[in-house]
């Protein structure tokens, strides 16, 4: 006789869920390491992340009707190959579950389909659903309900499946019985995804400091990115995949990206007013970033180019409405330097009324390139 337990399982990999598994429910057992943890101020800008740590730390303060916790895994394809020469052609990369529409649409899509499914076959019982959203950590729930095992990287890894998914929690009064065995770690003495991270935001124990990912740089951080990281970003002007692209549990998978829509060309970007960011990105999880955001990224990438055909482009962000955007502008001039560079940092010297980006400008003169 199959168990209810093994009935959502199975209910959920017919609609699209490749993992999918269960655990009673329970306090978690990091309350110290995460109290700690923002403590010491990992989280950065994330102030959301010190909010409702109770509830955090026992699902029962959030559904306290609540008896199991079903874990899900929505899948999403590989990052394409990086541009060959992305500072000639002036390509930046956005990280592959940015493609489409914004995945917190799509898997509640999913989610919402799963829910009502399983309301017809548990007619009296309650179920709530999240995907990256409330009070929950996603990860833990994975791990306890044998999904995979939380790697180096700190992402849940699948030895099938590695680490291309999306994580989805569903909060049931149904009693789903004994949970499966956890997954082992297998990592082993591998550290490919700490060389590949180019700010050593991975760090022993499994641990990672959020405020030297290029993830969080590019989309939670809102102000200005340090001067002294902005160099790594290299091109990624939204999230990072470069943990994930070395994992050997991901293999040599690669995606396709025919639009461009993952690699696009920065000078455009540069020139989008806020309608134009709001049509091109508006479905889209990059407009997590904001315009202000995501053009901050565009400009520091445009400055690591190395590529003087940026300047125009640059040159005219300058005069952007925002103080954030017009400041990393001043900062890639001063970068790629010359005299068109040094003459439109001149020019803007004279205008510029907000003190952060005036200090910008200032510094890219004085940089003298």
């Amino acid at each position: 006789m199959v168990g209810a337990g093994e009935r959502i399982v199975a209910e959920a990999r017919g609609l699209g869920f490749v993992l999918a598994g269960f655990a009673p429910l329970a306090p978690l057992e990091r309350a110290g390491f995460v109290e700690r943890w923002v403590a010491e101020g990992r989280a950065g800008e994330m102030h959301y992340l010190a909010r409702r740590m109770a509830e955090r730390m026992d699902p029962a303060r959030l559904v306290p009707w609540a008896r199991a916790v079903v874990a899900l895994a929505y899948p999403y394809g590989p990052p394409p190959p990086a541009p060959l020469d992305w500072r000639e052609s002036l390509r930046g990369r956005i990280a592959a579950y940015a493609l489409g529409t914004d995945y917190h649409d799509r898997v509640q899509a999913r989610l919402r389909a799963l829910v009502a499914r399983l309301g017809r076959v548990f007619p009296a019982a309650r179920f709530r659903a999240y995907v990256d959203t409330g009070p929950v950590l996603e990860r833990e729930w994975a791990m306890r309900a044998g999904l995979g095992w939380i790697g180096k990287n700190t992402l849940v890894l699948d030895r099938a499946r590695g680490s291309y998914f999306f994580l989805a929690i569903v909060f049931t009064d149904v009693d789903l019985g004994a949970p499966p065995s956890p997954a082992a770690d297998h990592c082993g003495g591998c550290t490919r995804c700490h060389v590949a991270c180019p700010t050593g935001a991975l760090g022993p124990g499994y641990t990672m400091d959020p405020r030297r990912c290029l993830a969080y740089l590019t989309i939670e951080h809102r102000s200005a990115i340090p001067v002294a990281l902005r160099p790594a970003l290299e091109n990624w002007i939204f999230g990072c995949d470069l943990c994930q692209e070395a994992c050997p549990w991901n293999g040599d998978a690669r995606g396709a990206d025919p639009a461009g829509e993952l690699t696009p060309y920065l000078p455009a970007l540069l020139a989008l007013d806020a309608d134009g960011f709001r049509a091109r990105f508006g479905r889209t999880a990059v407009a997590r970033a904001k315009r202000r955001g995501l053009l901050r990224n565009v400009a520091v990438a445009l400055g690591n180019s190395g590529n003087r055909a940026a300047v125009p482009a640059l040159t005219g962000a300058l005069a952007d409405l925002e103080a954030l955007v017009r400041g990393h502008a001043a900062w890639a001039l001063g970068r790629l330097g010359g005299p068109a560079a040094r003459a439109a940092l001149g020019a803007a010297r004279g205008r510029e009324t907000d003190p952060l980006a005036r200090g910008e400008i200032e510094a890219a003169l004085a940089a003298g390139y």
